[in-house]
């Protein structure tokens, strides 16, 4: 059997100050964070999960969070040559780090670029400062512009700016504007994204007002077209790339491509060698990782996928891309034959959500706008 490609995800899961809308496994930093402990706990949580892991070379690194920029780059570098020791690096590896601009100057950027990451995502969200202040960041529009120019300075030549958009009484001028601005700095990549009322955030406890319909589908066509007129693909619902740019890691995830997870409430999906398809997630809450880590007490869940599972999971992140997925990308990853989901296909291909050749099945911009309405097709499969 033809393995997937291995990527690994890393977690911090501290941050300055929690953001109202974040659903994410974050808590305030405090003074007894302790970065070079941390360091320790996922050096051996990856010797753990390589010794659980058929070992391939390292496609994608992405360190994640929380705020991964708050944690010093000579951790950064000592994580990051313990898991070339265990698992090798592809040549072309790509290894993103996630900044928030208020926690990073350009020593800092130029310190991560040393310690071997060679892609940076920017929390820019909104280049607006009174956006900025109703999501509840701790940076403005002038430190988010200073920040980009300083991670240019230090050397990052491949550059994700993340923007949310649909922003608590923004309009499509404002969040073409918030673009604009982005685009002044010529960045590779931009993830464009809705925000979205998650459960257990102080959103949702507290909604602030968003933009109606009418706004909400204005600011997507007067974005889109603006990025497209700028040479940006938008090759997943919320990732714009310029030719060549696209995120390795996160289309890894998307092809439903094997991964490790390290760190407080890391997931991991990981392929055998017989083609069952394993899950696990790490201990959630610092302390609790902290003292677990690289023992079988740090894992809370450590389960093999049935059929089933196998491919709700394909699909749900294989129809985010326009790509779609080809008959033979479905049988090596799932282990099973496409005839499988064969009602699910003519429902989706008669409602317009789904198109298929004998090479590959694709959602329709209809499918992509309406994700939901088109995994409820394959619900029953």
């Amino acid at each position: 059997m033809t393995l997937p490609p291995l990527t690994a995800y890393v977690h911090y899961p501290w941050c300055v100050r929690k953001c109202p809308y974040c659903d994410f496994n974050s808590h305030p930093l405090r003074d007894d964070s302790n970065y070079v402990a941390y360091t320790d706990a996922l050096i051996a949580d990856a010797s753990l999960a390589a010794a659980s892991t058929t070992i391939r070379p390292l496609r994608s690194i992405f360190f994640g969070g929380g705020t991964p920029s708050l944690c010093p780059p000579e951790q950064v570098q000592r994580l990051l040559a313990a898991l070339e020791g265990l698992f090798g690096f592809d040549p072309a590896i790509e290894i993103t780090l996630e900044a928030n601009p208020g926690t990073v100057d350009e020593t800092h950027f130029r310190g991560f670029r040393q310690a071997g990451v060679n892609r940076l995502s920017l929390g820019v969200q909104s280049f607006d400062d009174g956006m900025l202040a109703k999501l509840g960041r701790i940076h403005d529009g002038t430190r988010a512009r200073t920040a980009i120019a300083a991670a240019r300075k230090a050397g990052f030549d491949n550059l994700n700016i993340d923007l949310m958009h649909g922003l608590p009484g923004q309009t499509a001028a404002g969040a073409q504007q918030d673009i604009e601005q982005a685009l002044e700095f010529n960045p590779e990549h931009l993830s464009w994204y809705e925000l979205t009322l998650e459960p257990q955030t102080e959103f949702a406890r507290h909604p602030p007002q968003l933009p109606d319909e009418d706004t909400l589908h204005a600011i997507d066509r007067t974005g889109s077209r603006l990025l497209r007129e700028h040479g940006f693909r938008n090759y997943e619902i919320s990732a714009w790339a310029q030719p060549h740019r696209r995120a390795q890691h996160n289309l890894n995830y998307w092809r439903y491509g094997d991964f490790i997870g390290l760190g407080a409430g890391a997931h991991a999906k990981t392929t055998t060698i017989d083609g069952a398809v394993r899950r696990q997630v790490r201990q959630r809450a610092p302390g609790r990782y902290l003292a677990t880590a690289g023992s079988a007490d740090s894992l809370t869940r450590d389960q093999t996928l049935s059929a089933d599972d196998r491919i709700a999971e394909f699909l749900l992140n294989t129809l985010r891309l326009h790509e779609g997925f080809s008959p033979s990308q479905f049988r090596q990853r799932t282990g099973l034959e496409l005839q499988r989901i064969a009602s699910g296909i003519a429902e989706a291909t008669g409602l317009g959500l789904l198109t298929q050749t004998p090479e590959r099945l694709r959602p329709t911009a209809q499918g992509r706008r309406h994700l939901n309405r088109l995994l409820t097709c394959f619900a029953q499969v």
